[in-house]
C-alpha cells in the first residue's frame, strides 16, 4: 500500500497528464461535458460489473478510469471558469462533515449504530444548506428504473417511511399480483403496464427489505439463464438444429439437464 504522500502525488500526476492532453491531443481538446457523459456511464457500469464478479484488480482499474473523468469534467469546468477540482473536493468533504456530526460535529464521540445513521440519513440531508429541496429530488431521471426504485424506497426510509417488519411487505406484494392479473383480463394495454410496473416496484422492495440487492440479483439470474440457454444451443447445434426446430418439450428437457449439469459442478 501507498503513503499518504504518495497517494497524493498519484492524484496530481493525475491532473498533469489531463492538462497536457486538454492542450496537446485533438481528441481529448475536442471533448464537451456533453460529449463524455455517455462514456462516463459505461465506465460506471464497468466499475459495477469488476465489483459484481469480486475482481479486484478489475475494480482498481474501473476506478483509475473514473477518476479521469472526473478529472475531465474539472478541468473542462476550470476552462469555462464554472469550478475546478479544489471546489468538487470541497463541497464534498463540507457535505461528508456536516452530515457525520457523531464523526466530526456537536455528537463527536457519541455512540451511534449504523442502523440509525442509514435511519436518520435523509432527515440530517434536509437541513443542509444548499442541498435539495425535497427528498426524491436527487434521484436522476436517466438512472435505470430498477436502481431508481431502490434509490427512492431508500430515501423513503430515511424520513420513516417504511415498512416495520419486512414480512409485512408480502401481502402488498400479494395484492399488486392481483392486480395485474385482473388487468390481463380487462385488455387496457396502459392500465397493465401500470400494474406490472406496481408488481415490478413492490417485490424490488421486498428484496431490499431482505437486505437483497435486487440488481445483483436480477444480474445473477440473467447469466444464469444464459448459461443454460447456451447449453440449450450447443446441444441442438450438435444434432445439426436450431433450437427454433425443437418443441417445447425437447426445450424443456435440455433446460433440466443444463440445471442438473450446474448442480453437479457443485456437489
Amino acid at each position: 500500500m501507498h503513503s499518504r504522500e504518495e497517494e497524493m502525488a498519484s492524484f496530481g500526476r493525475l491532473l498533469d497528464i489531463m492538462d497536457e492532453l486538454r492542450e496537446k491531443c485533438p481528441w481529448n481538446a475536442a471533448q464537451t461535458m456533453e460529449s463524455i457523459r455517455r462514456l462516463t456511464e459505461e465506465e460506471v457500469y464497468e466499475l459495477s460489473d469488476a465489483v459484481l464478479k469480486g475482481d479486484s484488480e478489475a475494480v482498481s482499474k474501473e476506478i483509475g478510469d473514473l477518476l479521469y473523468h472526473m478529472a475531465f469534467y474539472a478541468r473542462i469546468a476550470r476552462e469555462q471558469g464554472a469550478f475546478d477540482i479544489a471546489d468538487c473536493i470541497e463541497k464534498v468533504c463540507s457535505k461528508m462533515i456536516f452530515r457525520h456530526p457523531h464523526v466530526f460535529g456537536e455528537r463527536k464521540g457519541e455512540e451511534v449504530s449504523a442502523k440509525e445513521i442509514a435511519d436518520t440519513w435523509e432527515l440530517v440531508k434536509a437541513k443542509e444548506k444548499g442541498g435539495n429541496k425535497t427528498v426524491l429530488e436527487g434521484i436522476p431521471d436517466a438512472m435505470p428504473a430498477l436502481l431508481k426504485a431502490v434509490a427512492m424506497q431508500e430515501k423513503a426510509r430515511g424520513c420513516g417511511f417504511d415498512w416495520e417488519k419486512p414480512q409485512d411487505v408480502w401481502a402488498k406484494v400479494c395484492e399488486e399480483v392481483g392486480e395485474v392479473q385482473q388487468a390481463c383480463s380487462d385488455g387496457d394495454a396502459a392500465h397493465l403496464q401500470e400494474e406490472f410496473g406496481d408488481l415490478l416496484f413492490s417485490v424490488i422492495n421486498a428484496a431490499r427489505l431482505y437486505g437483497v440487492d435486487p440488481e445483483a440479483a436480477l444480474n445473477g439470474t440473467c447469466g444464469k439463464f444464459r448459461r443454460r440457454f447456451n447449453y440449450i444451443e450447443s446441444q441442438t447445434l450438435k444434432k445439426g438444429l436450431n433450437p427454433s426446430e425443437l418443441g417445447l418439450a425437447a426445450l424443456d428437457a435440455l433446460w433440466d439437464e443444463a440445471k442438473a449439469a450446474e448442480r453437479a459442478k457443485t456437489e
